[in-house]
């Protein structure tokens, strides 16, 4: 009762009663009829367009002597997983075999399912291991799949609905990490104990081999195949960046002895070490960020020399890596613009690949690990997408290449930096209009946490629901991203979450000192982590923004370890059950931090129902508070979605219109759309 009193609109975090659901309809009709006018309707039809186009990039991945997709479009609209070979894949009409029809399962079943993906065994890629979810949520159901009947197999593998992890050990043994009944997950919601389950016997029956603490966030398995260097390793997430790595030798558990905040990876010969933060080892220094190699069997002993593979410096770090058999293939950023490389293991000799623009954002879509294929995705805001194929250290040519969605002859980029509060420069990316001279319509996107890197990409929704119609976009690449290796994120963590904010709202500013918008037109848009910090925009920094779009939102701070999944995210933001960590904490939660002595500018809110990894009940509580206390406040739910915020295609087009139509709308006649556009 006590929590009651301190929280009036606890009563919401109750995700399905029938009074919650009753308030989320009385929000959610109230935003349709307000926003779904025909220029919404236009909006959403253009961004189905987009979404459903058979023209799209079918991006692939080997197994075997086939190239597997996962598609979606209008007549398939839950999704067809499918293969085909790289001969046909070549061709502009590839004959995809489709292994499984998801919307006929769906119907079949009486299911709303999403799929969740699939773990195919190899080397033979005879049996699959299906993860089917309902409304898109993080828990799963899983089933076994022969990939030769094209039948799921009776009596054989299935788990009940849960946040699973499985593997195969071999055809007829999985590890699996589940709900096993109680005690069985951590206070994340993620499974802490991993069994070994043969074929044929119960679930119940199925023998441990690994059990963490309630407090580890995580507990998982990964088995390598590959003949010759057969491992088993257990993974032990402690929190959301520090992991204890073992590999199982003859049912002993021997760790693998690098910094627990380091991501590790093997493979055949080779152990990989990325640093999050600086190693001392005793006889060398390596700095955060770099990726070291060493002989995994000597490493294991105690006696490995470490090579430096990459060495980040204040305009490079490292974006991404994968392995093909004998390659090692990395991707750096250089004041987030992409170079890719490929390297010789032993010599640790790197070789730029030709053939790749300049100022580009590319990305490995898919390295295959027992040969020397290799597929890049490389794009940048005004250039759709183009599929690279070739060989690792060999000659890269374009298989694919996308349509574009809209015109950008009069659209150009640029790259400024702002100055945040601290002195540090923050970059960001405007995508304007050549020949504009006044301020005009501006989105402002941003994340800012996690390590996660927020690049220049092409957006076809964007691009026709925005920029076309006279918008400009920017992107801030700020702290607690990646874009400047580790230490770019590290920085802004726990009592340094404040840099963030600060980062984001300097870009705000120089926008407008820059002539490019002014505050009245200058809206911003965030989800999970962004939306975080659209809400701390909202409370903070009302006087930088004109609008603001709030998606799958973390926004009580003093409760969100207790939510679902947010535990795992101390690590990030801090425990706000510790008074210290609270202290700083409480100076940004937005729901603890609303005022109605200030003006807000209009927000829009959306969540779903079916998100079990941020809960809704972060944002309809904190709509429920802005109306108490007298501010401009919209409000959506999908009923499915899970943290994507939308289950299909017709989802996420619906999902991106009310946005660009509540921006085009908040605040009014300020916003200076072109008189033509319908």
């Amino acid at each position: 009762m006590a929590a009651m009193a301190d929280d009036p609109h606890l009563w919401l975090e109750e995700i399905a009663g029938e009074d919650q659901l009753e308030w989320v309809r009385g929000h959610n009709e109230p935003t349709i009829a307000e926003f779904g006018d025909e220029r919404f309707e236009q909006m959403r039809v253009e961004a189905l367009e987009v979404l459903d186009t058979d023209a799209r990039i079918p991006y692939v991945r080997r197994r075997g002597e086939y190239l597997y997709n996962f598609w979606r479009d209008a007549t398939s609209p839950r999704g067809l997983w499918r293969r085909t070979t790289l001969d046909s894949y070549r061709g502009e009409t590839p004959d995809w075999d489709v292994i499984v029809d998801v919307d006929e399962l769906a119907r079949a079943d009486g299911e709303n399912w999403v799929w969740a993906g699939a773990q195919v065994i190899d080397p033979d890629y005879s049996l699959a291991l299906i993860s089917l979810s309902r409304g898109g949520s993080d828990a799963a159901v899983v089933r076994e799949f022969d990939m030769t009947t094209r039948q799921f197999v009776p009596d054989g593998f299935e788990l009940a609905e849960a946040k699973s992890n499985v593997t195969w050990e071999d055809h007829d043994t999985v590890l699996v990490g589940t709900d096993f009944g109680p005690g069985s997950m951590t206070e994340s919601g993620y499974p802490r104990v991993v069994k070994r389950w043969r074929r044929g016997e119960p679930l119940s029956e199925a023998t441990t081999v690994f059990t963490g603490p309630p407090t580890d966030v995580i507990v998982s398995a990964s088995v390598d195949r590959t003949p010759g260097y057969e491992r088993t390793l257990l993974h032990r997430a402690i929190d959301f960046f520090n992991e204890q790595v073992y590999q199982l030798r003859s049912g002993e558990l021997v760790r693998i002895d690098a910094p627990t905040d380091a991501s590790l990876s093997v493979h055949r010969d080779w152990l990989l070490i990325e640093l999050r933060t600086d190693w001392l080892t005793g006889k060398e220094s390596y700095r955060a960020g770099s990726l070291l190699a060493a002989d995994y069997e000597q490493f294991l002993d105690g006696a490995a020399d470490l090579a430096v593979i990459f060495e980040p410096d204040e305009h490079r770090c490292l974006h991404q890596y994968a392995w093909t058999r004998d390659r090692l293939v990395i991707v750096t950023l250089a004041d987030v613009a992409s170079r890719v490389e490929i390297v010789t293991p032993g010599t640790w000799k790197r070789e730029p690949v030709a053939g790749i623009a300049s100022s580009t954002n590319t990305v490995i879509t898919d390295c295959d690990n027992t040969g020397d294929e290799i597929f890049l995705d490389s794009s940048d805001f005004l250039t759709p997408s183009r599929l690279l194929h070739g060989t690792a250290g060999g000659e890269l040519t374009e298989i694919k290449r996308a349509p574009s969605f809209f015109d950008a002859t009069d659209l150009e980029v640029s790259q400024h930096f702002a100055t945040s509060d601290d002195g540090t420069a923050i970059p960001y990316f405007v995508v304007g209009h050549k020949h504009d001279t006044a301020p005009g319509p501006t989105l402002l996107g941003g994340y800012g946490g996690f390590e996660v890197s927020r690049t220049p990409g092409y957006d076809g929704v964007l691009g026709r629901l925005w920029l076309s119609r006279g918008g400009t976009y920017v992107l801030a690449n700020i702290r607690g991203g990646g874009e400047y290796g580790p230490t770019w994120h590290t920085q802004a963590m726990r009592e340094g979450r404040h840099k963030v904010a600060e980062d984001f709202a300097a870009v705000a500013r120089d926008l407008v000192e820059r002539g490019i918008t002014t505050v009245a037109q200058l809206g911003a848009q965030g989800g999970s982590n962004g939306g975080l910090l659209m809400g701390i925009m909202l409370t903070r920094y009302p006087e930088c923004f004109g609008a603001l779009v709030c998606q799958v939102p973390l926004l009580d701070m003093k409760r969100f370890h207790l939510l679902l999944a947010g535990a795992s995210w101390v690590a990030e933001y801090g425990d706000p059950d510790d008074l210290e960590d609270w202290k700083f904490i409480s100076e940004y939660s937005p729901y603890q931090n609303i005022s109605a002595d200030k003006r807000y500018p209009p927000v829009l809110i959306t969540t779903s129902t079916r998100d079990d990894r941020v809960h809704p009940g972060h944002a309809r509580k904190m709509t429920a508070a802005l109306e108490e206390a007298g501010h401009d406040v919209w409000y959506y739910e999908n009923i499915e979605g899970g943290h994507a915020g939308a289950a299909d295609n017709a989802q996420t087009a619906f999902k991106s219109a009310l946005s660009y139509s509540f921006l085009r709308r908040m605040p009014g006649d300020r916003l200076n759309w072109p008189a033509n556009d319908a």
